[in-house]
């Protein structure tokens, strides 16, 4: 199946526009994008390496490496449950909730992002390991899997992995099988997002994909139907340009911390942020900007950029203070 060809709009105001930090073959990205299209919005594409050094994105981030990153002025979200949620808060029309309230759509998101994305990752990366680049091979390795990554022992249990991945794609098969358009209902939702980048990543990446998701009927069909919502209206962007839009204006993430939390944490305290599991990543750190009980932000600066605030989920980041 053939994804969507981007369709490129002028006069796009760069500075109040969603600039989204990613390149076409991620899996991660292509969720987000898929996200933009049910929100049908304009944004900057800008590419950015697959692999460290991202010399181009880093300044942004201090020093966050994964993919993708969105960028609105002078704030930047990083991590894709971040960057959905900041979408939903700009753009709340249409809803990515559909004809569901929105609560649990978030904790499915713990389900098809972490357990479901990386068995479809082991069997992916322990089929093309053989042919791979080693530079990339080893970089997702060590990103998902820790230090002492073996894919030669994934591809020993790789027909035990096949048989999990079945059942679980089985569930959105029945999910679909009511006889909506969509995994909730008659209108798009971020559920068809999660799911569809899965079952994207998986028909373009693994060789016996497409034989494999033959299978399942519903999903095949609804598959189509979410390839056709497209991915909203891009528009070629620098990274030179991205950089120097954000050194241009000043951060308009609040300054403020929810009284409740557990960490005790205030507005200007030095903190580090970094990922729960050992994905052998640097921590971001920084002054505390923002708090609550699904965001936190830090303020960051340098030459490149001048001040940036950089935004993180709390569900999967742990929070160090000095």
């Amino acid at each position: 199946m053939k994804a969507n060809p981007y369709h490129y709009a002028k006069g796009i105001s760069f500075v109040n526009d969603i600039i989204f930090h990613h390149y076409p073959p991620s899996p991660v990205a292509e969720k987000v994008r898929v996200a933009l299209g049910i929100k049908q919005l304009n944004w900057c594409s800008v590419t950015i390496p697959r692999v460290p050094p991202k010399p181009l994105l880093m300044p942004l981030t201090g020093g966050f490496r994964r993919t993708p990153v969105m960028q609105i002025g002078a704030d930047v979200y990083c991590d894709s449950q971040c960057i959905l949620r900041e979408l939903q808060k700009r753009y709340p029309q249409p809803s990515f909730s559909g004809d569901a309230s929105p609560g649990m759509l978030w904790g499915l998101s713990r389900w098809t992002d972490d357990t479901l994305f990386k068995l479809c990752l082991k069997i992916v990366l322990a089929v093309a390991e053989p042919n791979m680049p080693q530079d990339l091979l080893k970089d997702r390795g060590r990103l998902y899997f820790g230090p002492h990554w073996d894919f030669s022992k994934v591809r020993a249990e790789l027909p035990q992995l096949v048989a999990q991945l079945r059942t679980q794609l089985g569930w959105m098969d029945q999910q679909l099988s009511s006889g909506n358009k969509y995994m909730l209902g008659d209108n798009a939702s971020l559920a068809d997002a999660l799911a569809y980048y899965l079952i994207w990543f998986i028909r373009g990446r693994w060789s016996e994909g497409p034989e494999f998701l033959s299978q399942f009927s519903e999903i095949v069909a609804w598959e189509q139907r979410v390839n056709e919502i497209g991915h909203g209206t891009p528009t070629d962007m620098s990274a030179e340009q991205a950089l120097s839009i954000a050194k241009a204006v000043e951060p308009t993430t609040p300054e403020s911390v929810d009284p409740n939390d557990p960490l005790k944490l205030e507005v200007g305290m030095q903190i580090s942020i970094a990922p729960n599991e050992d994905s052998g990543e640097q921590p971001v750190s920084g002054k505390l900007r923002f708090a609550d009980r699904e965001t936190i932000a830090l303020i960051q600066s340098n030459d490149q950029v001048g001040t940036v605030c950089i935004n993180f989920p709390r569900v999967g980041y742990r929070i160090i203070t000095a």
